[in-house]
């Protein structure tokens, strides 16, 4: 059934349908009494929210995920949460691998899209590493979490919390289920801060990324090199996902710090060694994760606009996180950098970006920055009569969060409006699939033989 349904679509249409038919599976089993901690039906609306944000790995919620959830709701968002993750094509070529079933062209074109790679050989081999991969970080930070967690909660409590924020954590999720204030207990434990930090950082590198660190530290050949030429011998791709995630996480943590030092609702009553690890915290959330461990209403004009930016950047190509990507950003800068420099090509790491890669990542940007300016003024028209106090730069705020699939709300989300709630979870899933992907995707099949067409050229001025 599901070979027949890949022929009649595009590997894009494939891709959105299957989040789709997954996202109605979930909003129907969080419906279901069984689901909620009252044994009551979820409203149709919360259940869409809830499903839509742990598909897209947002962390988003109109409801306390503690509180509200049964057991089996819990199991059914984690569920979720590792498909949304890890990308439901992953999950079908498992199967079909475990069930002896060759893998078509077709399905392996299908995850050359869903991983943005730029071939589709060596697929089965790349979908055992990234399950192997996953499975290896997410049990490694269940059992350093519930270390922590155990003493706190107990032994089977402890190991499930531990087992739930892992996943969530590695898969950029954000979901928590320790009540309302999300990890602020926690907000000078450098344990619990270092390991979440840790996982949300792996998981927003990419798959791709991973496995070229293996395969230059496993390869013979580089073994006995020393670590400098090991990162020289890394593909461009991941020189720039390490270079620029480094950056924007001193950059973030330098920043935070300083605009939130004397802030008494976040870090002002905070001695200077828990105001470090808060600020590292934050500057690793904002981009990808989700988690907490200082309100975000409470933050600074300075820190929410930089919050914006960062989540709006969000993780890397391939990875469990939403966002612009590091790498897109990475190639327009260097086409900026170019341009001053008045070079002819596009360069960085003394190797050249073709101008059809710069191209596309101009477009994401654009995109990305137009769905966010249409969702945060749309927002602004059904928010109106919202019932709790907020300005323009929280709907901003929560509209690049959902653009992002970040997590982070300055407390608005439980009181958006239906309307505003079905935004978000456009946005949400816009996010996660990606703007030119979902465009894509609605577009009618055009006539091939119109590409070959070339026009005159003139030139404008620009600048």
């Amino acid at each position: 059934m599901i070979r027949k349904i890949f022929k009649i679509l595009s590997p894009t249409q494939i891709i959105v349908m299957g989040f789709l038919i997954l996202n109605l599976i979930g909003t129907l089993l969080l419906i279901m009494p069984f689901s909620s901690s009252t044994g009551k039906e979820t409203s149709l609306i919360d259940a869409l929210f809830t499903s839509t944000s742990a598909l897209c790995v947002t962390g988003l919620s109109t409801v306390n995920t503690l509180a509200h959830w049964s057991f089996w709701g819990k199991c059914v968002i984690l569920f979720l949460i590792q498909i949304g993750g890890i990308g439901f094509m992953t999950i079908v070529t498992s199967i079909l691998v475990i069930l002896g079933k060759k893998i078509t062209l077709k399905e392996r074109i299908v995850m050359q899209e869903s991983f943005n790679l730029d071939t589709f050989q060596g697929m089965v081999s790349f979908t055992k590493k990234i399950v192997k991969g996953t499975l290896f970080f997410e049990t490694l930070g269940a059992i350093l979490l519930s270390l922590r967690f155990i003493p706190d909660f107990g032994f089977s409590k402890g190991v499930l919390y531990g087992f739930f924020h892992s996943i969530s954590a590695f898969c950029n999720a954000g979901f928590d289920i320790l009540g309302n204030n999300s990890l602020a207990p926690y907000s000078n434990d450098l344990y619990i801060n270092i390991v979440i930090a840790l996982l949300i950082i792996i998981g927003g590198l990419g798959f791709i990324v991973w496995v070229d660190i293996a395969k230059i530290f496993k390869d013979e050949k580089t073994k006995k090199f020393p670590l400098k030429n090991k990162i020289q011998n890394l593909s461009l791709q991941s020189k720039l996902v390490l270079s620029i995630t480094l950056t924007l996480i001193v950059f973030g943590w330098i920043y935070i710090f300083l605009s939130e030092y004397d802030n008494p609702a976040t870090l002002g009553n905070m001695n200077f060694f828990e105001k470090l690890i808060a600020s590292f915290f934050q500057s690793v959330t904002f981009r990808t994760a989700g988690y907490t461990t200082i309100n975000q209403g409470n933050l600074t004009y300075a820190a929410k606009f930089l919050g914006i930016i960062f989540m709006l950047i969000g993780g890397s190509s391939g990875s469990t996180a939403g966002g612009i990507k590091t790498v897109t950003i990475g190639a327009v800068l260097a086409a900026v950098i170019s341009v001053i420099k008045g070079r002819d090509s596009v360069c960085v790491f003394k190797k050249s970006i073709s101008f059809n890669t710069v191209q596309k990542a101009l477009t994401v940007i654009i995109m990305m920055i137009g769905f966010l300016i249409v969702l945060s003024i749309a927002l602004s028209f059904t928010e109106k009569n919202i019932d709790c106090e907020y300005e323009f730069i929280d709907l901003f705020f929560e509209a690049s969060s959902a653009l992002g699939t970040v997590g982070l709300t300055t407390g608005i989300t439980p009181y958006l409006s239906i309307l505003g709630k079905i935004f978000i979870c456009v946005g949400m899933f816009v996010g996660r699939l990606g703007p030119v992907t979902i465009a894509i995707a609605l577009s009618s099949k055009k006539d091939l033989g119109k590409n070959l067409l070339h026009y005159p050229e003139e030139k404008i001025f620009v600048g």
